[in-house]
């Protein structure tokens, strides 16, 4: 009789640190960020290009907001990353649990193990940001979610174009009942055409879901990766912008990166 061997599932991280909470409906707000390892997704705004591949170690903060990072290497199984927030998870810091990227939803498999042990062990709500270009890795882990902050790629702004996923996963969203919201990055490059048809694309699915514009943080020469340099847009263009949302939807709000302006990671 041959035994069955059980495999421990991994996760391939960028780091775990406790900082404040810088964009859409969560902003200001204290979390355990846990940030995944790859994207599938090319940006021209990304601000996280580090995470599109898979690095060899990740860093984890030992004492929460402190940075103290230690070093470890990739992949993570779940035991350990269990351990690694729960050192985070000090009584009464924290609102929420948020998984970023990169894009986590490459670790769905993964995260419908992870997910409920987390959430049973910290009491804490999850917190997913996506690209919401991936609905049937979203429907694996809808069970184990609290709130999804939804990023809406621009063609005009972002170079990739995702148009029927963004529906789709949407749609998911609001059919359970989550606290959903939409999150659009506008430059000067945005495209009205392209935040028209993003409001007509909620709204369809329901005008009371939040979006929210934000203006994209320019990167530093260093950091850029397209020969274009993609720059803010000019004051006078959000607000046509977000008048011009507000015809469909009854919650269009403009926040920049407020974490760039605490100099929080």
């Amino acid at each position: 009789m041959i035994a069955k061997t059980t495999v421990t599932p991994t996760a391939r991280l960028v780091e775990v640190f406790s900082a404040i909470q810088g964009e859409g409906l969560n902003v200001g707000t204290r979390q355990i960020f846990i940030r995944f390892a790859l994207c599938d997704l090319r940006c021209h705004f990304c601000d996280s290009a580090h995470t599109w591949n898979a690095p060899v170690s990740c860093r984890i903060e030992r004492s929460p907001g402190l940075r103290d990072f230690e070093i470890y290497s990739n992949p993570v199984p779940l035991p350990i990353l269990i351990e690694w927030v729960e050192r985070q998870n000090l009584p009464s810091l924290h609102d929420s649990i948020s998984l970023t990227g990169g894009e986590p939803l490459l670790h769905a498999p993964f995260l419908t193990q992870f997910l409920p042990k987390v959430r049973d062990i910290t009491g804490l709500p999850i917190y997913l940001e996506t690209g919401g270009h991936r609905p049937e890795q979203l429907a694996m882990i809808l069970p184990y979610l609290d709130s999804v902050g939804m990023d809406f790629k621009l063609p005009s702004v972002s170079g990739e174009s995702h148009w029927q996923e963004h529906a789709k996963s949407l749609q998911l969203c609001h059919d359970s009942y989550l606290n959903v919201f939409v999150k659009i990055i506008v430059s000067q490059n945005t495209d009205p055409a392209e935040l028209e048809r993003s409001a007509l694309l909620v709204a369809d699915i329901s005008p009371d879901i939040p979006v929210f514009l934000q203006p994209v943080t320019p990167l530093a020469e260093s950091e850029q990766f397209s020969p274009i340099p993609v720059l803010a847009p000019t004051p006078d263009r959000v607000l046509m912008w977000q008048a011009l949302m507000k015809q469909s939807l009854k919650q269009v709000r403009v926040i920049p990166q407020t974490h760039k302006m605490l100099n929080q990671l």
